[in-house]
């Protein structure tokens, strides 16, 4: 029979077909694992469908279940299909994976290099700009399209018509692209993952559901408060005695959501917080998919993908962006309940990698979806990857070792700039050594992200894993701090933050810091640099902060005094360790600032000298003397930059990104990921709060299939001077 419906094909001058099985016809060794039906040569897609979109509105079966992506084997050497496992893809779905079996109403559709699938999967494949096979990666000339159900041909073989034949009363239709046309102007022509039309307002957000979610114990609103501590440099100074850049550190500590952290480890419950207990997030990932994310990136990408949808709850919403020469929003910010999720791993697995990189366009498109949004989740935010160098925006020449540095503002909408009533933060992931690490680290910056590289491939779930244990667990907003002086001659002189942006004001009476947002469990770090005239003991400074609390969205107001003892005479007072260790930081940061100022000056050796110089500061200071970790981990970490900036070569390839990573985590106070060939034994994470690390293990043990690396790790990872959790 099936020679002679092959013939008859032929005959016709077809090479494709539509079939609904109805006899069952599956091998005599029974149905065929998911690698066998790949033959383990390439990622497996999730195939994601919500019960109505099934034909004719049956409900999902067993084998049309989502299943997760894959890893492709490294050793397998390519892509084809192997001859000896030809006849077991006829009968299973390498999209869904499951078994084509008759007698369940699924149409078959077997595309024109002969590999059969379900037609609904590959329908929405094509839906998402797929139009290569998940088989053999052969672009395809015919398409196959759904057409309105009608009560004809309800089973059996469905009707196949030429294309240029009326199809009035078929189940479904098949068109032919016109490939060859405008052949001249083909290279300049939008990609065909991007054909299909898009609306030009982003107001189809799913609107949000407030209901209630059981589970979690909320702390009363009296424990749910920020901790403000105030520690001078030294506690005592004689009162008969002026000081100048006096240094008082102001420390702020957010607060849990939860009395009791849950001991499951359900990945659908994130962060270590219940879903009842934090606020939700509008997250949109913008992903590059350029030619240069082929094989094990994009698969990995997927994966990492995959993981985080996974983790998101219920009253989060997801919308993804996926970028190349031009960019296009798969799917609007849709609340990921269980059908969201569904679609979401079918959208993010149709994924395939062509043209060029559109860093500029894939921001613009992230920035329109959250800007025409017509609700909006508490906390919102954009994750950013990309391997390689925005080549529309900026000119290509620009972005290393040049006397000045190129505008990267011209790749952010003003919208994420903060040009609106808020500010967007885009958290940027470098990916290899090709990326353009210092536009993505200017994006971080611009917008209140942070910077992360990613050396390895291997380590891009981990990455997201951190950022998103983060995002999951906000619960202030809106950070305002001030300090005013309430003592005559008091002045501020100064303000160390880093990249949160203060201000003083007020003849040096006043100053403030704006420090956005905090994650549970969170500390921020700030030095207030003061000059002291002789004086009573009495209290110096106020400290005010006021901000939004994430989960009860109400507006909180705290306030501390800073009092300086001013006795008659101090015979010894020893500096205090904790103000010690953040000077330290402080210089630190500056060092790696000034090194990098340096290095893409061309003046590697100043670079290097400026890092040594640091780093011998440090051997002098007390807390490197009491053996303080974090003082221990800073040398380390300079001592890596040092050792990437061995050559142009290497700092090109490496160094710039470890470098800018460092900077973004040390100046932000928040972790970030990075490569890093230091002796982990030595260093001791600063930044990672609860919910990070308890995202972290999700990742590490997340069993969609193993890792495969590919290609030998030459050092160990970590994330902001933590060990790398195994």
């Amino acid at each position: 029979m099936a020679n002679s419906w092959s013939r008859a094909k032929r005959a016709f001058g077809l090479n494709l077909c539509v079939s609904i099985p109805q006899t069952a016809d599956i091998d005599d060794d029974g149905p065929r694992t998911a690698e066998a039906a790949n033959g383990g040569r390439r990622d497996s897609t999730a195939a994601a469908f919500p019960a109505d979109s099934l034909p004719g509105g049956s409900t999902e079966t067993p084998e049309l279940q989502p299943r997760m992506p894959t890893t492709p084997n490294p050793s397998s050497g390519g892509l084809r299909l192997r001859r000896s496992l030809s006849r077991s893809t006829k009968k299973t779905c390498t999209i869904c994976l499951g078994t084509m079996k008759a007698g369940q109403g699924h149409a078959l559709f077997t595309a024109e290099c002969s590999h059969t699938f379900h037609f609904q999967c590959i329908a929405f494949n094509v839906k998402y700009g797929n139009y290569v096979c998940p088989v053999c990666r052969a672009k395809w000339k015919e398409l196959p399209f759904q057409a309105p159900l009608t009560a004809e041909h309800p089973h059996g073989r469905a009707r196949v018509n030429p294309v240029n034949w009326s199809q009035e009363d078929g189940q479904m239709t098949v068109i032919r692209m016109l490939t060859r046309a405008n052949s001249a102007n083909q290279q300049h022509r939008p990609l065909p993952f991007f054909h299909a039309s898009e609306p030009s307002t982003y107001d189809d957000d799913e609107p949000l559901n407030f209901q209630p979610v059981t589970g979690g114990i909320m702390q009363p609103k009296s424990a749910r408060s920020v901790e403000i501590k105030s520690v001078p440099l030294f506690s005592a100074i004689p009162k008969s005695v002026s000081q100048e850049n006096f240094i008082v550190l102001i420390r702020l500590k957010s607060f849990n959501a939860i009395s009791e952290q849950s001991p499951s480890r359900n990945l659908n419950i994130s962060s270590g917080m219940s879903r009842s207990s934090r606020a939700p997030v509008d997250l949109v990932t913008i992903l590059d998919v350029s030619g240069s994310m082929a094989g094990t990136k994009l698969a990995l990408l997927k994966r990492a993908m995959s993981f985080v949808i996974q983790n998101l709850g219920p009253l989060d919403r997801l919308s993804v962006i996926a970028f190349s020469s031009t960019a296009r929003r798969l799917f609007p910010l849709k609340r990921m309940t269980e059908s969201g999720r569904q679609q979401a791993l079918l959208a993010v697995n149709s994924l395939v990698s062509c043209g060029g990189t559109n860093i500029a366009e894939g921001l613009r498109k992230g920035a329109k979806v959250i800007n025409e949004r017509k609700e909006q989740n508490p906390v919102c935010s954009i994750i950013l990857l990309s391997d390689g160098q925005d080549t529309y925006t900026m000119p290509s020449n620009l972005g290393r070792n040049l006397q000045t540095r190129p505008d990267y503002k011209s790749l952010i909408p003003l919208s994420i700039l903060g040009h609106t009533t808020y500010q967007i933060p885009v958290h940027t992931f470098g990916f290899g050594a090709d990326h353009d690490s210092s536009a993505m680290h200017s994006i971080s910056e611009f917008s209140g992200g942070t910077f992360s590289f990613i050396e390895s491939e291997v380590v891009i779930q981990d990455a997201f894993a951190q950022c998103i244990g983060g995002l999951l667990s906000v619960v202030v907003k809106e950070m305002h701090l001030t300090v005013e002086s309430v003592q005559p001659g008091v002045q501020i002189v100064a303000i160390k933050s880093g990249s949160y942006t203060n201000k003083i004001e007020d003849n040096m009476l006043s100053g403030s810091i704006n420090a956005a947002d905090l994650y549970a469990d969170e500390e921020r770090d700030f030095l207030v640099y003061i000059n002291l005239p002789p004086s009573q003991d009495t209290p110096q400074l106020r400290v005010c902060c006021a901000y939004v609390d994430a989960i009860s969205k109400e507006t909180v107001s705290l306030q501390d005094e800073v009092r300086i003892e001013r006795p008659e005479t101090v015979v010894s007072c020893t500096p205090s360790v904790e103000v010690d260790r953040q000077i330290i930081r402080v210089q630190c940061a500056e060092a790696m600032q000034d090194a990098r100022d340096a290095a893409d000056h061309g003046a590697l050796d100043e670079a290097v000298c400026i890092l040594g110089e640091q780093r011998r500061r440090l051997t002098d200071t007390l807390a490197r003397l009491s053996s303080d970790q974090l003082c221990l981990a800073l040398d380390a970490e300079l001592r890596e930059m040092q050792e990437r900036m061995a050559s142009q070569q290497r700092y090109e390839s490496s160094g710039r990104a470890y470098l800018l990573s460092g900077l973004s985590s040390h100046s932000w106070q928040r972790a970030t990921a990075r490569g890093d060939s230091t002796e982990s034994a030595s260093l001791l994470h600063a930044y990672q709060t609860p919910s990070m690390v308890d995202m972290l293990h999700r990742s590490q043990t997340f069993s969609c299939s193993p890792r495969v690396p590919t290609r030998p790790i030459q050092s160990s990872r970590s994330f902001s001077g933590r060990p790398q959790l195994r």
